[in-house]
């Protein structure tokens, strides 16, 4: 049991002077300050506002924490720019491989990313994996490449050292396997530590074969069941007939799915599409598996009562899945697909047919606003990639919202930083006009969107008698409506999650 603890003279949505107090995990009374009732702990909020803490839908803790601890190359502005940052970072840790994240050439003035042959005249003979900013591209050394037999016949091998799709995979995963427990435990702390700087709760760990073992999240479920900070419910990306299901049975987890990659990315030429990239016609980017296979996962996980979930970014990626889960509905009911509550993680491409579909069959909308913000509009990188025509169309959180699909927001960190205000404000200022959400809606979206994901939503609301005590406290005396309205990104003070504080979360 945690102590009982009251929140008071604090802004509540629009209200001034009010109180929470929480005990044993949980909101057990809310009302006007003057009248509320005693409790072991008092927090004086002094007139800043409170609101549910934020849930990050969609997160990958150890690489976000070897990105926050080792290279991070997202503000690299130049070839030159990465190259120089890769030499500072192998000069000071100069064992062990060597990991980074976030390039992005399609601003350089050099009009080319990393090479093997670049990063081999930085780290010489040691293992050096540096993923490109949207995770499903990366160049590697040759001491890398050398660990790995066969990679050179794996599809998306290249001998520059730029690997994609298998090839990739197969890099990630050594690179990543030479991370010892120590290292790996230091990164999740770390990404746990800022995301309960930045007023998150709860974390949805996107795991699987293909990003991150069954150990390391083994490891992190380990770490946020005996350690203070943000919740974290895990997902694990495997078909059930590789023996998915066993490994969520085996770590009682929340999902069958998250990161399960049923395509790849826009910006890696990877994402499955219905037509081809405006800027390479040759192709129209890759699905992973046959319809067969997802329809046996998703006929498991529904006779299972466990949720599935997917990786889908491009149009016939969405379609592929929703044809698989349209496939168990027509076999096992509607009512037995929409009790699993099956997720869709980033779906930036749907038409208007698919987003019936997913309101039909109860599934979750897991969505990232700050792809948007990075690369959205008619002069960015989905530009480039789509056409201006198809780029405008990408992310249509209102049609997503206006028809009835749950959403839930996330970052995917590392692919973009945690940073849930700027998400929520990301949703709402949408490249595309009239493509975002209202304010409050997108603020929804981020806080009790999460739990709505997770099938653990509390009926009357996140900030109701008897719902999680998961709160964050703001250093700001405007209300939520000002906040949002003005776009703002307050501190925050103090975040509770199930009802106890966590230390060194806010000033």
């Amino acid at each position: 049991m945690t102590e009982s603890v009251l929140v008071t003279d604090v802004t509540i949505g629009d209200r001034a002077g009010r109180a929470v107090r929480v005990e044993d995990g949980r909101i057990t009374w809310l009302g006007d300050a003057a009248g509320a009732p005693s409790a072991a702990r008092v927090v004086a909020g002094e007139g800043a506002l409170l609101t549910p803490a934020f849930v990050d839908a969609h997160v990958h803790a150890t690489a976000t924490g070897l990105a926050l601890t080792g290279l991070d190359l997202h503000s690299s502005l130049s070839l030159g720019d990465a190259v120089a940052s890769l030499r500072s970072h192998a000069e000071a840790t100069p064992a062990g491989v060597v990991l980074g994240t976030g390039w992005d050439e399609t601003g350089w003035p050099e009009g080319r990313g990393l090479t093997r042959a670049d990063v081999d005249a930085v780290v010489g003979d040691r293992p050096a994996y540096l993923a490109r900013v949207d995770v499903h591209s990366a160049t590697v050394s040759t001491a890398l490449l050398d660990r790995i037999p066969g990679i050179a016949h794996l599809p998306g091998f290249s001998p520059d050292g730029q690997l994609r799709l298998d090839a990739h995979h197969a890099a990630r995963q050594a690179a990543h396997g030479a991370v010892d427990a120590t290292q790996r435990g230091a990164a999740q702390r770390a990404a746990r530590t800022a995301a309960a700087a930045l007023g998150i709760g709860s974390l949805h760990e996107m795991a699987g074969p293909e990003v991150s073992g069954a150990d390391d999240l083994a490891g992190l479920l380990g770490i946020a069941a005996t350690e203070p900070g943000p919740r974290v419910l895990g997902y694990w990306g495997e078909l059930a007939e590789r023996g998915g299901l066993d490994v969520v049975r085996e770590l009682a987890l929340v999902g069958a799915g998250g990161d399960l990659f049923c395509d790849g990315a826009l910006g890696s030429h990877t994402a499955a599409l219905s037509r081809p990239y405006s800027d390479r016609p040759e192709t129209a980017g890759h699905l992973r598996f046959e319809t067969a296979s997802l329809v046996e996962h998703v006929r498991a996980c529904t006779r299972a009562g466990v949720q599935a979930g997917f990786h889908v970014i491009g149009d016939a990626a969405v379609d592929q899945v929703l044809d698989a889960v349209g496939a168990v509905v027509d076999e096992l009911g509607a009512a037995a697909v929409r009790a699993c509550r099956h997720r869709l993680e980033h779906v930036e491409m749907v038409s208007p047919a698919a987003v019936q579909r997913l309101r039909d069959w109860g599934m979750v909308a897991s969505v990232q606003p700050a792809f948007d913000a990075a690369w959205g509009g008619d002069a960015g990188m989905y530009a480039e990639r789509l056409g201006v025509e198809r780029a405008l169309g990408t992310n249509p959180f209102a049609d997503l919202a206006d028809a009835g699909v749950a959403l839930a927001l996330g970052s995917d960190a590392p692919v973009t930083p945690l940073d849930p205000w700027g998400g929520v404000h990301a949703a709402v200022d949408h490249h595309t006009p009239g493509s975002g959400l209202r304010p409050f809606d997108a603020f929804d979206a981020a806080t009790h969107g999460g739990w709505h994901a997770v099938r653990a939503e509390h009926p009357r609301g996140p900030l109701a008698v008897g719902a999680p005590a998961d709160l964050a406290l703001w250093a700001t005396s405007e209300t939520l409506s000002a906040v949002l309205a003005g776009r703002g990104r307050p501190a925050c003070l103090l975040l509770l999650v199930a009802g106890a504080p966590v230390p060194d979360a806010g000033a």
